[in-house]
């Protein structure tokens, strides 16, 4: 019988022990695995969606707010902007504006949200559209590629938006005009996967439409002699107006939710934008870079509590395999005896109870990485059906090798000391003792 095997046989001679000590090591492994998993994953998606973005101009409110609802797509949006408030920023001459690029948020599809914009936002992002073409006139939508995929939509398809960003039924536009699906976006692993394209006006029209009806049944209520007259045309029959920063600013009345700037370059003036905006306008301006990195401060704190709690289970788990096997030396004393007697050298005693606190290591080192993997899955689902965000499990990082070795540390440190006693076992005293 080879080392390897009779390792194997002594760890599991007192199952207990052996997943005690196993259950401690997984536990620490697999939560210092899933949070670099986590880590990983988020930190991605922040920094693939930053689109090179410099300012993110909005309603006052929390700018963290600002910057998760405009950019992320992950929180509801602080309020509304005039665009004869955001006019200046939307002039194409602006000296300090190289891009600006309108929102216009509240509605949703089955939870994924609409956002009207304008076809820059696709440059923006470097998007292409995979099949049919983009919107040329108001209700028409691009989807992009993981909406597209969930609700099996094609070009052609038809649907109407709800207002807010939960998916329920009560909250559909059952009055207005449906949008239909003109093309669909190539995958880009960016928050557009996740969206629906259209044109600003095609919010403005669900919403206008929606209000129109309810002023005529008030009118309705209140008799004829009250109503007022006036709408000669539908909303929907307006004629088409052109895509882009100009057609906004014909509608000076109409409100959108925020705007997305980048720079010409980082002027002194350009960095002093925000705070102009701030302090001088009823808008707010956010820098998505300054956020994230609180965002990141804010979670850092969790991620280290976690971790620190990760590292305390895994010394717990070190000090119970020293006990494991500084325990059964006593038992298995006669049994190295005889191994001694049988030709065994203090050196095979010393690297079969080494080997047993290896295996311990590597097979706890195993289960955690399958934990956290199985629990990355776990969240990646509640992500999606949250935030509409992709992540998955079956992600492998380099750092979990790291973790291997990590664990193979200490399953040699509980080990050397179990390790020496048994090297060090007397066959004479022992085989008296019987």
């Amino acid at each position: 019988m080879n080392l390897f095997t009779l390792s194997w046989k002594n760890i599991w001679h007192k199952p207990f022990n052996a997943l005690l000590s196993l259950s401690l090591l997984a536990l620490g492994v697999g939560l210092i695995a899933l949070l670099l998993l986590l880590n990983r994953q988020i930190q991605a998606q922040f920094e693939r969606n930053l689109a090179g973005i410099d300012l993110v101009i909005g309603a006052k409110g929390s700018p963290l707010q600002l910057i998760l609802s405009s950019m992320y797509h992950i929180d509801a949006p602080t309020g509304n902007i005039s665009i004869e408030e955001a006019r200046p920023f939307l002039n194409p001459r602006h000296p300090l504006i190289e891009t600006a690029i309108p929102l216009s948020l509240g509605d949703s599809h089955r939870g994924y949200r609409i956002v009207g914009t304008t076809p820059g936002f696709l440059e923006l992002y470097a998007l292409q559209v995979a099949e049919g073409r983009l919107w040329e006139k108001p209700m028409e939508v691009v989807a992009g590629r993981a909406v597209a995929e969930a609700l099996g939509l094609k070009v052609g398809s038809r649907f109407r938006s709800s207002h807010g960003f939960v998916e329920d039924e009560n909250l559909v536009h059952e009055d207005a005009q449906a949008f239909e699906v003109v093309g669909i976006l190539e995958p880009s692993g960016s928050v557009a996967d996740q969206l629906l394209l259209c044109d600003a006006q095609s919010v403005w029209l669900v919403h206008d439409h929606e209000e129109e009806a309810t002023a005529a049944e008030e009118e309705h209520a209140h008799g004829p002699d009250e109503q007022h007259h006036g709408h000669e045309a539908e909303p929907n029959a307006r004629p088409d107006q052109p895509s882009g920063r100009m057609a906004l600013l014909a509608h000076p009345e109409q409100d959108i939710t925020a705007l997305l700037i980048r720079f010409k370059g980082r002027s002194y003036q350009a960095l002093n934008m925000q705070r102009a905006i701030n302090e001088n306008t009823n808008m707010q301006a956010a820098t998505p870079a300054i956020e994230i990195n609180r965002l990141y401060n804010i979670l850092g704190g969790w991620l280290d509590a976690l971790q620190i709690l990760a590292y305390v289970i895994i010394g717990v788990s070190a000090l119970s395999v020293f006990v494991s096997l500084y325990s059964s030396l006593r038992e298995r004393r006669y049994e190295l005896a005889i191994m001694r007697v049988g030709g065994a050298t203090p050196r095979t005693l010393f690297l079969l109870i080494v080997m047993e606190g290896l295996l311990l290591a590597v097979l706890g080192w195993l289960l955690g990485i399958a934990l956290s993997h199985l629990a990355m899955e776990v969240i990646a689902g509640r992500m999606e059906a949250d935030y509409r965000y992709s992540f998955s499990g079956l992600v492998f990082l380099p750092q979990e090798w790291w973790l291997l070795g990590a664990a193979l540390g200490i399953g040699l440190l509980a080990a050397v000391i179990p390790a020496i006693r048994a090297s060090q076992t007397d066959i004479s005293e022992t085989l008296a003792e019987g």
